[in-house]
């Protein structure tokens, strides 16, 4: 896993779907941990799941963390 790409997710759009991106490529958007998992999977990485996702230090929060979802606040 040391090689693993940077995973940022963004802050909720409008719609609640946050972008995911890994190593600059876009995987989708999320609306929930599950979809954020899947993505990962897809792009390779094993032993993926809903904690280690919410846990890891290999992913970047942005516009708040795992439990954030849903219109971004002052919208």
């Amino acid at each position: 896993m040391a090689d693993a790409p940077t995973i940022v997710i963004y802050p909720p759009a409008s719609d609640g779907g946050r972008r995911v991106r890994a190593g600059g490529q876009f995987l989708g958007m999320a609306y929930g941990l599950l979809d954020v998992v899947e993505f990962l999977r897809l792009a390779g990485l094993e032993n993926v799941d809903d904690d280690w996702v919410r846990q890891t230090a290999l992913i970047e929060w942005r516009g708040g963390g795992a439990g954030s979802w849903g219109e971004p606040s002052g919208a």
